[in-house]
C-alpha cells in the first residue's frame, strides 16, 4: 500500500496555493498555483494534485480550518487552510 501525504491548500491574500508536504525543506514542496478568485472547486483541487503526481486516496474528504498569522489580534486577517490526505499517483 501506497503511502500516505498530506496536501494542503491555502487561501491567502486572494491567492489560492495548493502545496504537497514532503519530509524536508519547506522550499522543495511541490506547490501548484490556483490563482486568484473564488475557491478552487474540487475538481480544479483534484487537476492540481495530478499536475504534481498525486491523487486522493480513498473516502479521502477536505478538512478546513481558519487561521491568522496573529492569533491574539481580533482585528487580524483570517485565511484559510485545508488539508487533504494523498499518495503518489500510480504511473
Amino acid at each position: 500500500m501506497a503511502a500516505t501525504i498530506t496536501a494542503h491548500l491555502t487561501g491567502r491574500n486572494d491567492r489560492w496555493r495548493l502545496y504537497v508536504l514532503l519530509p524536508g525543506p519547506v522550499a522543495d514542496w511541490p506547490e501548484y498555483d490556483l490563482g486568484s478568485g473564488e475557491m478552487p472547486t474540487v475538481r480544479e483541487r483534484s487537476r492540481a494534485l495530478n499536475a504534481l503526481g498525486y491523487v486522493f486516496t480513498d473516502g479521502a474528504e477536505w478538512r478546513w480550518t481558519e487561521t491568522t498569522l496573529w492569533p491574539n489580534d481580533p482585528d487580524a486577517r483570517a485565511y484559510l487552510i485545508a488539508s487533504v490526505e494523498v499518495r503518489e499517483a500510480r504511473e
